[in-house]
């Protein structure tokens, strides 16, 4: 037999029952899709995370506490005094400003619609400079705004939408935490990184804030603008000097701050990122292996009920290798269709948007995930394809 007639009675062997070939496919089609698209999902979250980072600018410089409190009970807290002794022509010539952040959360009222914020900022006007966020509608808040503590808000697009609907909601009181603050501007869309929206924040002085909704403890960070992107190794160099002498931590010692740059930022979620990318890739892995042990099983099923059929073929001269190739090609086939579907699902998921991360395809995952499909096929097919060809004609005859 050549190969065109083992194709041939391969199919006829298919098409037989379709519904019991439809539903070995079904593994390996869950499988391949999923790879596919837990792989862009992951791939999108990256990229989205990156566009975030690299749009605060590349000359910005994060200051927050050290995880584990840095010298223990003679850690201290970083404080708006910190952040405005980094401004200092002598000491820092490389820091061009510098703002205090407090973060917190509040339930925002209005009328009828409450919405809960996920990120309420207190800090000073150069905030919106150092992190590129741009007016589109109203005004900042000032210094006269901080120093007067003064119960204005910037709102981000998202939370100005979810609280006002279409409505203009410039000069329109707000109740933040039932505190009544007027909101003064609205924001410029940025965009979500699908694990942070940036658009839904509110951003107000810092010591209104801290008044009413945060309290006085230690500031969430320090956001530093370097004079340029490539003065920012020696800005932080200056900030490490001047946190240092501020907070006592000796030539050494362990400090009680963490300083990292958009790069490093942007290294450590990219890592992170891959890092759950690969665990996602695992998962759906495994649906693939549940796939192949799936058309294992099925074509066993098959070679029991077609025992009589393969006694007859060999019986007639038939050789070992034209039967092996037989039940090879039918696994091969099931799951190189279950691939195509798999992939044709994962390439349409793809186009939606999913937890707020716009998918991003990875060709080699789609090579990648259609070739395992190809294999497992052969590999998980062998088994019964080998007992199939090893059956005596006198034997499989003889077979109820």
């Amino acid at each position: 037999m050549n190969l065109l007639e083992i194709l041939r009675f391969a199919v006829r062997g298919l098409t037989a029952n379709k519904l019991r070939s439809a539903l070995t496919t079904l593994g390996i089609t869950i499988g391949v899709a999923a790879v596919i698209l837990l792989v862009a999902v992951g791939n999108g979250a990256s990229a989205a995370i990156a566009a975030s980072i690299q749009g605060l600018g590349t000359n910005v410089v994060n200051v927050s506490p050290a995880r584990g409190g840095g010298q223990g009970a003679s850690a201290r807290p970083l404080t708006v005094q910190d952040a405005h002794a980094l401004v200092d022509p002598v000491g820092a010539p490389d820091v061009k400003a510098a703002s205090p952040v407090v973060n917190t959360t509040a339930t925002a009222t209005y009328g009828q619609t409450s919405y809960d914020i996920s990120s309420v900022a207190g800090t000073e006007p150069a905030y919106f400079t150092t992190t590129n966020r741009e007016l589109a509608q109203g005004q900042l808040f000032t210094a006269e705004d901080v120093t007067a503590a003064r119960k204005v808000v910037v709102l981000g697009p998202t939370t100005a939408e979810s609280i006002f609907g279409t409505a203009d909601p410039v000069g329109k009181n707000v109740l933040l935490n039932s505190i009544q603050f007027t909101v003064v501007g609205v924001l410029q869309a940025k965009g979500s990184t699908g694990l942070q929206n940036a658009d839904d924040v509110a951003i107000a002085p810092i010591s209104a804030v801290q008044n009413s909704l945060a309290g006085y403890g230690s500031l969430s960070q320090i956001a530093v603008q370097a004079t340029s992107a490539d003065s920012v190794s020696l800005a932080q160099s200056e900030i490490t000097a001047i946190l240092n002498a501020r907070h006592g931590i000796r030539l050494g010692g362990t400090a009680d701050y963490q300083i990292q740059n958009s790069e490093q930022l942007l290294a450590t979620r990219t890592s992170a990122t891959e890092t759950f990318t690969v665990l996602l890739a695992a998962v759906a892995a495994i649906s693939l292996l549940v796939g192949g042990i799936g058309v294992t099983n099925i074509m066993l099923v098959t070679v029991t009920e077609r025992i009589r059929e393969i006694g007859i073929r060999k019986a007639i001269g038939a050789p070992r290798a034209a039967i092996l190739g037989q039940f090879l090609a039918e696994a091969t086939m099931l799951s190189l269709f279950g691939g195509l579907l798999g992939v044709a699902i994962g390439l349409v998921g793809s186009r939606f948007t999913i937890s707020g991360i716009k998918p991003v395809v990875v060709p080699s995952s789609i090579l990648l995930a259609f070739a395992v499909s190809a294999l497992i096929g052969l590999f998980f097919g062998s088994f019964p394809a080998n007992r199939a060809a090893k059956l005596r004609p006198i034997d499989a005859l003889r077979h109820e």
